[in-house]
């Protein structure tokens, strides 16, 4: 039985990666922050090879030296997103790239056996966010966010995040070249992801993308906020595709834009009012009239081609998620 190593894996995305691999009968060694998230992870899977390395903080250079020993594989999810940021450099920037380097650098020294390491990295390491909608243009697999580190120690959070998500895959394929590992890897870089939650959940810690959906059913009458991130992808092709990644040789060394395609926010509210009658007057009918009318599509034919992603539906996905936060808004 293969053995894994999970980063992060208490996180939304995480959760399902950990399901994805113990049906497949892998072997999981799961790093998380806090005892209380083992305890709870285990609790989902009793009967299955599961064991748990506490990882305070990612970016002590050791942080992982012990957690790849004997492992085959590793998986890296673990990254700060949200966007309560007061030091971009402390809270944002160095978690990102230390926490990404310091694996790879741990498998290199400690990890001799590892076949390949798998990185979650984002659809924000490939847009340009200073050219807003861009009506027209496609982004795809070869295209990188050109901010610099100037630009990312601003007071915008957003710009900082996607600037951290550019650093962070950039600082893992520099290692790459530089170090020239054993291991190959691959990146898979979804944008907005959606879909059910697996992870431990209150309204007050509910992750950023799934609050976006748990915002729009209790707006109570106010116009549909302008769309931040017009695309999209759900949680179940983007964890599968890192479970896909690990023993496919076709995507060693290479990076996977994991993309469902465009959303606004009007589309979720229109899936909203169709799928749960109950929420009338709280889901938002009347859009902002700041928002885009075009934006932006992606290419995901490379993740179709070599993973074989068929692609969860937008109203599927939504469907999913708002059936488990219906109760919240009640």
């Amino acid at each position: 039985m293969a053995k894994v190593l999970l980063t992060g894996a208490s996180g939304f995305l995480a959760g399902w990666v950990l399901r994805y691999l113990l049906e497949k009968d892998y072997s999981v060694v799961a790093t998380v922050r806090f005892q209380e998230k083992a305890d709870y992870l285990k609790s989902l899977y009793p009967n299955k090879d599961l064991t748990f390395i506490l990882v305070p903080d990612m970016s002590e250079p050791t942080a992982f030296d012990e957690a790849v020993k004997g492992v085959d594989y590793v998986v890296h999810t673990a990254s700060p997103f949200h966007f309560k940021i007061n030091d971009p450099v402390k809270d944002m920037l160095d978690p990102a790239i230390k926490g990404t380097t310091n694996i790879l650098a741990s498998v290199n020294k400690y990890g001799p056996q590892v076949k390949k390491v798998v990185i979650t990295s984002s659809f924000a390491a490939i847009q340009d966010y200073s050219k807003g909608a861009r009506p027209g243009h496609v982004y795809d697999e070869t295209q990188w966010n050109p901010a610099t580190w100037e630009e990312a120690c601003t007071l915008d959070p957003h710009f900082t995040y996607c600037a951290s998500k550019a650093f962070s895959e950039k600082a893992a394929w520099d290692f790459m070249e530089k170090e020239k590992p054993s291991f190959p890897l691959t990146t898979i870089t979804p944008p907005m992801i959606l879909g059910p939650m697996l992870h431990d959940v209150s309204p007050e810690t509910i992750n950023t993308s799934s609050s976006v959906v748990y915002s729009l059913m209790k707006v109570e009458g106010k116009t549909i906020p302008p769309t931040r991130v017009p695309v999209w992808v759900d949680v179940r092709n983007v964890a599968m595709a890192h479970v896909l990644a690990l023993d496919n040789p076709v995507t060693d060394n290479q990076r996977y834009l994991v993309s469902a395609g465009n959303i606004t926010w009007e589309q979720i509210c229109i899936y909203l009012r169709k799928a749960f009658p109950e929420l009338e007057g709280k889901v938002p009918t009347i859009p902002d009239e700041s928002e885009e009318k075009e934006f932006f599509s992606t290419d995901n034919t490379k993740s179709i081609k070599d993973m074989g992603i068929e692609y969860i539906s937008l109203e599927q996905s939504i469907y999913d998620l708002a059936k488990q936060l219906i109760d919240w808004v009640k």
